[in-house]
């Protein structure tokens, strides 16, 4: 069994043994990260004793990349034999209840990026033109990672995520509206990689780190340093979970979900 991990916490790749790493770079067509904390490799290897691969950097659309580029390394892991992805990503809280340092569970996901990866002409290989989002987020996989939350003692909060173009962070009043549209939580990435994930019938676990709370619900302003720092502190936390997740994951039947 193959796992896909995403997310800027690209130092818990590190932990794989057997690691064999490959810089975006050398490989033909894939775009590179230009944002701090996102190295840029395709790394191989085992975790818990379980085969995985990992994409140690994401893409972004704000960094000039189309949404099917930025999804396109999620499509290259599909292509190599995934049956799992696992993806991560920082976020800011929406939902006031919410605190950084928590882990929040994504139940589903709103696209307020004004973009889809799957534009263009549909490769039927891949994925039926029009796919089913309706459970972008596997029921099951949730389960795995609400039993797996209890047994390591961790407060697993669950929550609709709203992706976002960026670069800048959200107006107080995008995050007004963010939670008038129900969005417990917002973002600059994810939900093109999803999108491309369950095309191609891939079942997801998405967790979202909240790092910090969305502009207005607190009285001081937004700033990446904020994030990275927030990060460093979730890192222990995520962790433990992935790997108690990863040998659950492992016994599940490995026939790709119909999308």
């Amino acid at each position: 069994m193959i796992v896909g991990e995403k997310c800027g916490l690209a130092s818990c790749i590190d932990a794989f043994e057997r690691r064999i790493s490959i810089p975006f770079r050398e490989i033909p067509h894939f775009p590179t990260p230009s944002v701090p904390g996102h190295p840029g490799n395709l790394v191989f290897g085992s975790a818990e004793g379980i085969p995985v691969v990992a994409l140690q950097g994401r893409l972004h659309l704000y960094e000039g990349y189309s949404a099917a580029e930025v999804a396109y390394p999620v499509r290259i892991i599909g292509c190599l034999g995934i049956k799992q992805l696992v993806i991560t990503n920082a976020a800011g809280a929406v939902n006031p209840a919410f605190r950084p340092g928590d882990l929040m569970l994504i139940t589903d996901h709103i696209n307020l990026t004004g973009t889809n990866p799957l534009i263009g002409e549909n490769l039927d290989a891949l994925g039926p033109r029009f796919p089913d989002m309706s459970t972008a987020y596997d029921k099951g996989l949730r389960k795995i990672a609400r039993e797996a939350a209890r047994e390591q003692g961790i407060e697993l909060r669950s929550g609709i995520y709203a992706g976002v173009c960026g670069p800048c962070y959200e107006t107080p009043a995008e995050v007004r509206m963010c939670r008038i549209l129900g969005a417990d939580a917002v973002g600059m990435s994810t939900v093109q990689e999803v999108i491309v994930a369950r095309h191609m019938g891939i079942p997801v676990l998405g967790i979202a780190c909240i790092t910090n709370m969305a502009a207005g619900i607190l009285k001081q302003k937004l700033a990446h340093r904020e994030v990275i720092e927030s990060m460093a502190k979730i890192k222990p936390k995520l962790f433990s979970l992935i790997r108690t997740i990863l040998p659950r994951l492992a016994k599940r039947p490995h026939e790709r979900a119909a999308s």
